[in-house]
């Protein structure tokens, strides 16, 4: 594949990689190995496979049945009532309906994440607060910080992605419940599990039970990346009757088509084979993170979905990382310079068997280290630390001030000198042209949790030879703590804030008088964030008080939960 065709693909879609069909026509007709796409690779099973493409013209060839009866079969298997359950043409078609029907003006959601997230309700016209993760401390999510935000805020709806996507952070269910329980006056709060079937955190890590009963929670669930199938384009919600029953009266008749049903009906067939896949999967994930966190200068963090994320050593720029794996190695990376609250220095690699890991890791030990390991790629020359795709991301929070309609920044900041919320005239600088490179901010190092069996921990640093052939910048980045997040100097320690109870707020200095009423769209509220803001920063500006919170370990690799409704063991 030419360097110029893979220049012009990824240039060309809104996406934040080109489709593999488009990948396979510029090639010889068979797309690179994916380490991209987050998709279940041992379901469905070589047989099934065979099944459906036997009865692929009988499938294609006629309508499917109605959703409801698509519904009805899913909820039978889940034993979900269906009064309960929405199901759509993927999870983007419900988070679209959720923001047309129930999103009023604001929206809260830890960044990185899954952009639709962000860019849903920007397009319609909502403020969107978004929390920062701190890349000091491994992207974790502090749901007490979380909370104070949302109530500084006045933020209407607060989603949570459980695990995160793309750093795989994962909360246990009973701090989901005490969240849930503490924005019980929100209008919505909403719980991604898109990727929560991988997880082995717990044994019952979903919260779909205690959604039902309460008014203003929404669970958002996927099956294409659970049975590895996202071309087919089907996911679901549960929430109580009401909610699920709002979204499912928008819903066209025949907004399923006949491979998810094909799909669904079969499913009851083949619940040891999905459980099996599952665990292997989780095992495959901690083999991969071993393998990765050999690598001199990266970094993995901890993970409880099908993927890791990975900071890339210092110098290497993640699309020209990405570029030569795919041109030199045919291998398809993730790069996540255009996710706000990321950097083209980090990726998403996707778990996948061990023979492709072991290519994967023979590919990267190529391009970041070449012939002599420990070397790592030269900076891309391009006057900015980030892609172009963030770049372009910036330009569009800069001119809408963080929200999807123009000039409203513009407008807020004629007549009195102020944005009419309290705020100085002079809005923010974007974080990525006001913020030196961030210095690294320390972080306590946990106490391991008590785990029911002993389990070996893969430790993500390179060996003791390695490391004394890296930069000493390196060397810092690679000092971790058992986790493959890294530990920072001590003389940098924040001061750390008392611990307060769900959704109040920590003692500060009063605030100036501001106005009653909501926040106009698209202007941060005193003590907000804007999008441009948000990127990159690890201390942004109206958020000093954050402190580092407890980083969980990886979990027990034994402890696997119970398929979803397929009343299988793991």
């Amino acid at each position: 594949m030419a360097d110029s065709n893979v220049t012009s693909l990824f240039r060309s879609t809104a996406a934040h990689s080109p489709s593999m069909a488009a990948l396979a026509r510029e090639s010889d007709g068979t797309g690179p190995v994916d380490f991209c796409i987050p998709c279940n690779p041992y379901f469905p099973t070589p047989a099934m496979f065979d099944e459906m493409a036997a009865r692929l013209r009988e499938i294609i060839t006629y309508y499917p049945s109605s959703a409801d009866t698509i519904t009805a079969e899913l909820c039978n298997l889940l034993q979900l009532p269906p009064s309960c359950v929405a199901m759509g043409n993927g999870s983007t078609e419900l988070i679209t309906w959720i923001d047309h029907l129930m999103v009023r003006e604001s929206l809260a959601i830890p960044v990185p994440t899954f952009g639709r997230w962000t860019d849903q309700p920007m397009e319609t016209g909502k403020r969107v607060d978004m929390f920062p993760l701190q890349e000091s401390n491994g992207f974790v999510l502090d749901l007490t910080q979380y909370a104070e935000f949302i109530r500084k805020r006045n933020t209407k709806v607060a989603v949570i992605c459980n695990p995160n996507n793309p750093d795989g952070g994962f909360l246990h269910k009973q701090a989901l419940v005490q969240f849930m329980d503490a924005m019980a006056d929100l209008d919505l709060v909403i719980i991604d599990e898109s990727f929560l079937e991988f997880a082995d955190a717990e044994v019952e890590p979903s919260v779909v039970q205690e959604a039902m009963l309460r008014p203003n929670v929404v669970v958002l669930r996927s099956l294409g990346k659970n049975f590895g199938l996202h071309g087919i384009r089907f996911g679901y919600l549960v929430a109580n009757p009401a909610l699920a029953g709002r979204i499912r009266s928008m819903l066209p008749k025949w907004n399923l088509n006949a491979f998810a049903e094909h799909v669904v009906f079969i499913l009851k067939e083949h619940g040891a084979e999905y459980a099996q896949s599952l665990q292997q999967v989780r095992r495959d994930r901690l083999d991969m993170a071993s393998h990765l966190s050999a690598l001199p200068g990266l970094t993995v963090y901890p993970s409880q979905g099908n993927f890791l994320f990975v900071r890339l050593p210092v110098g290497a720029e993640g699309t020209v990382v990405r570029d030569r794996m795919l041109t030199e190695h045919r291998i398809l990376v993730r790069e996540c310079g255009n996710k706000i609250g990321s950097s083209s220095r980090f990726l998403r690699l996707v778990v996948r068997p061990q023979t492709d890991v072991r290519r994967l890791v023979s590919g990267m030990e190529q391009v970041l280290y070449g012939t002599r390991r420990g070397a790592a790629v030269p900076e891309l020359g391009t006057g900015t630390n980030y892609s172009s795709g963030t770049a372009a991301v910036d330009r569009l929070v800069g001119a809408t001030n963080g929200a999807g309609m123009q000039n409203l920044a513009a407008q807020a900041l004629l007549g009195t000198g102020t944005s009419g919320v309290g705020m100085p005239a002079q809005m923010p600088m974007p974080a990525a042209a006001q913020m030196q490179q961030p210095q690294p901010v320390p972080m306590q190092v946990p106490q391991p949790q008590p785990q029911p069996q002993q389990q070996p921990q893969f430790q993500p640093m390179a060996a003791a030879a390695q490391v004394q052939q890296m930069p000493m910048t390196a060397m810092a980045d690679q000092q971790s703590n058992g986790v493959g997040m890294p530990m920072q100097m001590p003389q940098q320690v924040p001061q750390q804030m008392p611990q307060q109870p769900y959704g109040v707020p920590a003692p500060a200095p009063a605030p100036a008088p501001m106005p009653q009423g909501p926040t106009p769209t698209g202007v941060p509220a005193r003590n907000g964030l804007t999008a441009a803001q948000v990127r990159g920063a690890t201390s942004p500006n109206g958020m000093q008080n954050l402190a580092p919170a407890p980083a969980t370990g990886w979990p027990n690799a034994q402890s696997w939960p119970n398929a979803a409704g397929m009343g299988q063991a793991g």
